[in-house]
């Protein structure tokens, strides 16, 4: 049969004439299971971090996820995942051997696997969304479904030198520039630590050397916009931006650049080069220039406004480039500080990205409104030009208490549109006029657009990380029912990845909020956490959904705090409290991605709850349809052993009893109602409270049994047929015991003798709730000393591994070993025999009742 094929492009990709060549493969094999999905995307995910792909990890791993659902869950065959690299971009593959599906494309204008509502070809729209590349092709006996994720354009080639600027554009650094050196073991462990890192870190070598760095980093921790430590270490080169933890508890913001090495022996390492983050132009690295052919470039082309006020390279990412923006806004006025804050979507507030000169209490997303004063110096949306700031109180929030005297601000425009507010500030009055507002609106003409530019881009990876996160954290929440476990997934999803600390109250039938779960990044700070939550008042539950500020846990902890509901069912059963230290904002999209989270976690959770009540009324239910008590009668031994099949169940089809009548008479049963589960319990229910009543009428054993034939056929639909042992058991003066018993219907009493013989204790007569007039008669037996009356159900009996069969005559032969044994030792050793017949676990229910006559002591 030959193959079909179908190919497209993403639309704004043109296609490519180079032939691909690989340079790395992993493959790897799915049972069809839902958990496979998630291991899937594991594999995905572990693979492209390997090879360095950091930038198209996110999309790899939602694609993954789609079509290996498509082939596990709707097409119920084994996946194939490969993952194919080349020098600019991943290929993967996803396989499936169900190729009798028809092809997904038949009419392109028709475009027929576009439709959202459709259960399949969802994973073929995302492809069209995310992929460079993608297609699919069919054999006689496979399905491929392929997607190609080409690497982000960079600059390649020749480094060369950078354009000649004036002397106050250059970068700033400190009189004594101090570049610390640390060198990370293969266990990523620190292995030297130098002086200039004592300094800036203030941890002595001595304390250092040996900890985990990771103990040490400050990592970024937004979903899907960044490289993890570990991956980071194991890549051969790296470069960015992350935090340490001096050793006074705060983090110093760093620019890093890892270099892996070997020594002469091949044991690897890794030299990490750190320098404050304001002095990151000390060692990061130039962009490459090339030239028409590919040469370095060899004639000086126009100087660019942009890099001219940015310098040469510019960051490639956001944060980079909006601290190198402050920092030379600072510079071009001479001031003592400069922020920068980008507008919100709806152009209402500004959130603090970038500072310089502030304190770090202003640092980092912050908002202010757009609007903060009535007249156009109030707004951002226009420059301004404060001479004196106490003259005017409120005119500048962000600059509130820190001293700063005089400010201009420029608004960042991009097509009309406010994207964002440039501002520096002197700690002396009257410092700038109209000039120099000009000067600041020319430079941030200049980069606004790339500031918008990045900003999005960054948005987008976050958008694409956050989609990546909450697929996870759905598959985690719903792989559990059980509410602790809830509680602690929640938690472990939230720090650090969302915030630095959480904390799950819960409400249950309109109580109070109760602190049900607590978890810090630093692991050691969790009990001094719960000791000042428990000290203050817990949120008030609000049904509007979206984070908001909690002030007292924030006087109380310190730093940041918001509170989301957790909203199930038109209910509010928890609240979700996220905090972070006193440095440190939440961003906004982040607490978007809390509030999802938050939704998925209620559900979670109130499902958890549902099922925890279900459960308790279902046990409490079964275990009324059990005796009250272990069975005893006076001269006797008694034990009975109950297996119910079925997860959760107590109570099945099989019953047993052991009652006392009157003075000096006990009743017995034993029997199994037609099937397993609730159905046969409530049969159960009704023949274990009928024989314990009619017994004690004084009604003899075979009117007991028909009027209970009478109860069950009066049930009318609801009616199961039942067999049954009853009798009554009289013990002696002399030790013995005198029997009367009716088997209707029931496996056969065994009689085991104390000279091992083993025979049959009554006759067979017809079972119950098949016919209405029965005739039944009772037998007589008498137990002597020695003697085991042993009763069981059908689940014995009919133990089965593969044709072979326990049965009766299986069920003596296991009774002869038991000579000389107790009733409770009789029991355990028939269980264990019909658990050792067969591997698999039981799928009947089981009921085992053994009595024996012990023998007299001397004296008695």
């Amino acid at each position: 049969m030959p193959s079909a094929k179908v190919s497209n492009l993403a639309p704004d990709v043109q296609p490519r004439r180079r032939r691909l060549v690989i340079t790395a493969r992993a493959a790897a094999s799915f049972d069809p299971l839902g958990r496979s999905v998630a291991a899937a995307r594991a594999f995905v995910r572990d693979t492209l971090q390997g090879w360095g792909f950091a930038d198209i990890v996110d999309d790899a791993v939602v694609l993954t996820s789609e079509l290996v659902t498509n082939a596990v869950v709707h097409a119920g065959t084994r996946a194939e995942v490969v993952c194919l690299r080349a020098e600019d971009g991943v290929r993967v593959e996803v396989a499936d051997r169900y190729p009798e599906r028809e092809l997904p494309l038949q009419h392109p204008e028709e475009r027929p696997y576009a439709d959202p509502d459709r259960e399949n070809g969802r994973g073929l729209m995302l492809c069209a969304a995310l992929a460079t590349r993608w297609g699919v092709e069919y054999t006689a006996t496979h399905k491929h479904v392929w997607f190609r994720l080409d690497l982000p354009d960079r600059p390649v080639g020749t480094r060369s030198a950078g354009p000649v600027i004036p002397d106050r554009l250059l970068p700033l650094a400190d009189s004594r520039v101090r570049v610390a050196v640390v060198q990370v073991d293969a266990a990523d462990t620190v292995a030297a630590w130098n002086e200039d890192a004592e300094h800036i870190f203030g941890h002595p070598a001595g304390k250092a050397v040996g900890r985990p760095l990771a103990e040490l980093a400050a990592w970024p921790q937004t979903p899907g916009t960044g490289t993890g430590i570990a991956e980071a270490l194991r890549l051969s080169r790296w470069e960015g931006s992350y935090g340490i933890r001096g050793a006074d508890g705060r983090v110093v913001p760093v620019y890093a650049s890892h270099l892996r090495v070997r020594d002469a022996h091949g044991e690897p390492s890794i030299v990490c080069l750190l320098v404050h983050d304001d002095e990151r132009a000390l060692l990061q690295t130039p962009a490459r220039v090339p030239g028409p052919d590919g040469g370095q470039l060899t004639e000086p082309r126009p100087a660019d406004p942009f890099e001219v006020f940015i310098g040469s390279p510019a960051p490639d990412d956001l944060d980079g480039l909006l601290q190198r923006t402050v920092e030379r806004a600072r510079d071009l006025l001479d001031a003592d500080a400069a922020f920068l804050l980008l507008a919100t979507d709806d152009e209402t507030e500004l959130e603090v990205r970038a500072t310089t000169g502030l304190p770090s209490t202003r640092q980092r997303f912050a908002r202010v409104p757009v609007e903060a004063g009535t007249n156009r110096y109030g707004s951002a949306r226009m420059p301004a030009v404060h001479d004196d700031l106490a003259a005017v109180p409120g005119a500048v929030p962000l600059l509130e208490a820190t001293g700063m005297r005089s400010v201009v601000t420029v608004p960042l425009k991009v097509e009309g549109r406010l994207t964002g507010s440039l501002g520096v500030a002197a700690e002396v009055p009257g410092r700038y006029s109209n000039e120099e507002a000009l000067r600041l609106q020319f430079a941030a003409d200049r980069i606004a657009l790339a500031v918008e530019s990045a900003r999005l881009g960054e948005l987008e990876r976050l958008r694409r990380g956050s989609l990546s996160f909450l697929v996870e954290a759905s598959d985690l929440l719903a792989g559990t029912l059980d509410r602790d476990q809830t509680l602690a997934l929640v938690a472990q999803m939230t720090v650090p990845t969302l915030a630095t600390w959480c904390a799950v109250y819960t409400i249950a039938d309109q109580s109070d909020p109760f602190l049900s779960y607590v978890l810090h990044e630093d692991e050691e700070r969790i009990d001094g956490l719960k000791e000042l939550l428990a000290q203050v008042n817990p949120p008030e539950p609000v049904r509007e959904a979206g984070a908001r500020p909690w002030s007292e846990a924030a006087l109380a902890v310190g730093g940041e705090t918001v509170v989301l509901p957790l909203l199930a069912r038109n209910r509010v059963i928890g609240l979700l409290t996220l905090g972070k230290p006193s440095e440190e904002h939440f961003r906004q999209e982040i607490l978007e991605l809390a509030e999802d989270l938050s939704r998925r976690a209620a559900l979670a959770l109130d499902n958890a709850r549902l099922y925890s009540e279900r459960t308790a009324i279902s046990r409490a239910l079964q275990r009324s349809l059990l005796p009250p008590g272990s069975p005893s009668v006076p001269g006797m031994e008694v034990e009975v052993i109950y297996r119910a099949a079925g997860e959760g169940n107590e109570v099945g089809g099989d019953f047993y009893d052991v009652f006392p009548i009157r003075d000096g008479a006990y009743g017995f049963a034993i029997g199994d109602v037609c099937g397993t589960g609730p159905e046969a319990a409530a049969v159960t229910g009704l023949a274990r409270h009928a024989l314990r009543l009619l017994a004690r009428e004084g009604l003899g054993a075979p009117a007991v049994l028909e009027r209970l034939n009478a109860a069950i056929l009066d049930e009318g639909a609801r009616s199961r047929f039942l067999t049954l042992l009853y009798g009554e058991l009289h013990p002696q003066p002399d030790g013995g015991a005198l029997m009367k018993v009716v088997c209707a219907g029931h496996p056969l009493p065994l009689r085991l003798r104390p000279d091992g013989e083993v025979i049959p204790a009554a006759e067979p007569q017809p079972l119950l709730g098949v016919i209405e007039d029965l005739e039944l008669y009772e037998q007589t037996l008498t137990l002597d000393p020695g003697d085991v009356l042993l009763c069981v159900t059908d689940g014995v009996t009919e133990r089965r591994e593969g044709t072979r069969m326990l049965g009766d005559d299986g069920l003596a032969e296991v009774l002869t070993t038991c000579t000389g044994l107790t009733a409770g030792a009789v029991a355990s050793r028939v269980l264990r025999a019909v658990e050792r017949f067969a591997a698999e676990p039981a799928s009947d229910d089981m009921a085992i009742l053994a009595f024996r006559v012990p023998h007299q002591r001397e004296g008695d």
